[in-house]
């Protein structure tokens, strides 16, 4: 009997609030800005990349490419992608 095998997709799990914010925050904490943007394009895609474009007035494409681990998000991007998530950046003293 063949095993059937599904390729992993963190977008399965970030089915909560909760997960969303502790999944973001733990990308933020490795301060690496691939890492991040990659991270607002996991839950850009578990929130659904059309919603997502409608909600921050940008292209799916353009998403889809400023959101990807090779993509450079321009600040302004990053901020409407976290107000269409229902979240802001807030300055956090180092612990």
């Amino acid at each position: 009997m063949a095993l059937k095998s599904k390729k992993w997709d963190v977008t399965d799990f970030l089915d909560s609030e909760e997960r969303i914010a502790l999944f973001l925050e733990a990308a933020f904490e490795e301060d690496d800005p691939s890492l991040i943007a990659a991270a607002l394009g996991d839950v850009a895609r578990a929130r659904g990349m059309t919603q997502m474009a409608k909600d921050t007035g940008i292209s799916r494409e353009a998403l889809y490419r400023a959101l990807s681990k090779e993509g450079r998000p321009e600040f302004n991007t990053i901020l409407r992608v976290m107000k269409a998530f229902g979240l802001r950046l807030a300055p956090v003293p180092l612990r």
